[in-house]
């Protein structure tokens, strides 16, 4: 295994805390059976990386309402009240970071599925992302993870050698397309535990 020079970290799930959850929850006064129907049939996941990916917010919660007209006000909300679905930061993994960045060994950059009209509201909120020396957003790209094409372009703006790399994210879906490419891949779980995997790999915190 070459030394690893780069520290690439997803954003949502391993720095900042975002869950639909945290708004629905309390829509649903609390049933989680029918807030997860929703999620399973009208705001799916699929349907919200569409957005990650570039596709227009307005247009696509018009679309969502057409097709479901009679759930129009909840899908209204999903980016209408979409700052309430934003937690606080990871501060375990926010630590990590920053011991990171204060080495003068590591590249430390980002890579996150989300959409460009709402991440301008992260970068508000949270000041540490102001700490990276880059951060590829899905959105602004018009693609997104597991695709090849947004790898790629995060390797080459920033000059990162995949077999140097290893790239921190909650999905392991994302985790294998990145493996794919050579970049080594550490599926994210816990700050605890993440201290304890980029040990093995001999990564200085």
């Amino acid at each position: 295994m070459k030394k690893i020079d780069t520290v690439i970290f997803d954003l949502g799930g391993v720095l900042i805390d975002w869950n639909p959850e945290y708004l629905y929850l309390d829509v649903f006064n609390g049933d989680r059976e029918k807030m997860q129907w929703f999620f399973d049939n009208i705001c799916t996941t699929d349907w919200n990386e569409n957005q990650d990916a570039g596709y227009p917010l307005q247009k696509a919660t018009e679309e969502r309402i057409a097709l479901f007209p009679e759930q129009e006000e909840l899908i209204r909300m999903y980016y209408g009240r979409w700052e309430k679905m934003l937690g606080g930061a990871i501060d375990g993994t926010v630590s990590i970071l920053k011991n990171l960045i204060e080495h003068p060994n590591y590249k430390v950059v980002a890579l996150t599925n989300w959409s460009h009209e709402t991440f301008p509201i992260a970068l508000e909120r949270f000041n540490f992302l102001h700490w990276l020396e880059g951060i590829v957003v899905s959105g602004e790209e018009k693609t997104r993870k597991p695709f090849k094409d947004i790898y790629e372009i995060t390797l080459n703006r920033f000059n990162i050698t995949p077999e140097n790399a290893v790239f921190i994210d909650d999905n392991l879906r994302n985790i294998k397309a990145a493996e794919a490419l050579d970049i080594n891949g550490i599926h994210f779980e816990s700050s605890e535990k993440l201290i304890d995997q980029l040990k093995t790999l001999e990564i200085s915190l």
